[in-house]
């Protein structure tokens, strides 16, 4: 089910995650402090403890603080997520992952020292403050809408405004702001922020009630009133934030599908032994042919969402944003593992709807993958402004 290991390394990281995924933490599934928020703190500290018991804390970052190529990441996130609590448990689940590979790339010495070395020993969580409440015409998909506004006061900063769908802020202690730091009526700029969390500036309202339930702390609707920061605070150059947001943005996309891609071969799995077992009409449900070719259908979509996964992954290794390689993996990918959920829950019919399984979860959670990180229908806008403009660049295209 999954493509072949690049590299040894990734090829030994991989299969020690992947028993690790199966035999320890698959198991914590029915814990009940796994709730409708995500796993509880003390759950996270627990599963942690064992990973970094087995030498498996952030397995795609090497002991030496560099990053596995994407190629390699991809090999290691996908067999992380066959448990929803997997990319948990191992310190591979997002907004943490990008935000790791963001200061990675961005922080300067002094701020990985302050905030990224207690991400990457899974002593902490983050999150990520960019998206705005709709209802405010704030940010979401489009962030030049961005409201919430940085400005000078004295020698720092003073940022104010409202954030929403905010993952794992419940809980953090470090967070990414992005704030506008252009004046009113002029073209949009924004600058990121690093903060300390919790801040008394930085208050919860509540804790969105959503379709998903794997990320700790769960989404939430945040008000930012009066927030102090100093300049070394500020995450790379000051105005650069969209541009960073681009360097989070693709492999994050990217290694969501990789996640994802995990738990749908989970319920794969899941639903195919129900239909082998189970008898219906004095025969396997697996022989009924329309049970049997939605099992094939599976295999094909996830053979194809591999591929899709591994070929933007090069791209990224090549030294491409790969901005329209990730948009097109992603709505393949995400619309594909979504198929393949839907089809585990049909051919289990009411055991697929109950929580008995993870497929129950997985269809919920790769529902919501549709839609974060860029909804299907914005990257598919963004691909068809490209194809406009390449095909205006080249002249009219020929007709047939």
């Amino acid at each position: 089910m999954f493509t072949p290991c690049p590299t040894e390394r990734s090829r030994l990281v991989a299969e020690r995650v992947e028993a690790f995924v199966r035999d320890v933490i698959a198991p914590y599934e029915r814990d009940p402090r796994a709730g409708p928020h995500g796993p509880s703190a003390d759950l996270v500290a627990e599963m942690r403890a064992l990973a970094r018991e087995a030498g498996l804390m952030t397995p795609h970052i090497l002991p030496d603080g560099s990053h596995m190529t994407q190629l390699e990441t991809a090999a290691v996130l996908k067999r992380s997520g066959l448990s929803p609590l997997g990319p948990v448990a191992v310190n591979t689940m997002a907004p943490d992952e990008g935000n790791m590979f963001l200061l990675g790339k961005a922080a300067s010495p002094a701020q990985q020292e302050r905030f990224l070395h207690k991400l990457v020993g899974g002593h902490a969580r983050s999150a990520f403050f960019m998206t705005e409440p709709a209802s405010e015409g704030g940010a979401g998909s489009d962030p030049s809408m961005l409201r919430t506004t940085a400005v000078r006061d004295g020698d720092g900063w003073r940022i104010d405004g409202r954030k929403n769908f905010i993952t794992g802020a419940d809980g953090a202690e470090v967070g990414i702001v992005m704030a506008r730091t252009s004046a009113e009526g002029e073209p949009v700029k924004a600058t990121m922020f690093l903060v300390d969390l919790p801040d008394p500036a930085i208050r919860i309202e509540r804790v969105l009630d959503t379709i998903d339930s794997s990320m700790p702390g769960g989404h939430a609707l945040i008000a930012i009133d009066g927030l102090r920061v100093s300049d070394d605070q500020v995450l790379g150059e000051l105005h650069a934030g969209f541009r960073y947001a681009q360097v989070r943005l693709s492999p994050a996309r990217l290694s969501h599908c990789m996640r994802w891609f995990g738990s749908t071969v989970r319920a794969h799995e899941i639903a195919t032994a129900y239909a082998v077992r189970r008898q219906a009409f004095g025969k396997p449900l697996i022989d009924h042919e329309g049970v049997g070719f939605m099992l094939a259908d599976n295999l094909i979509d996830l053979q194809q969402a591999a591929l899709m996964i591994d070929w933007c992954a090069g791209v990224l290794d090549g030294g491409s944003q790969a901005t329209t390689e990730s948009s097109m993996t992603k709505v393949a990918v995400a619309d594909a593992l979504f198929r393949v959920a839907d089809r585990c829950v049909q051919v289990m019919g009411g055991a697929g709807v109950s929580g008995d399984t993870i497929v129950e979860q997985v269809f919920r959670e790769v529902r919501a993958f549709r839609i974060y990180d860029g909804p299907t229908e914005v990257h598919k806008w963004s691909l068809a402004k490209k194809i406009k403009r390449d095909a205006q660049g080249s002249g009219a295209p020929r007709a047939a």
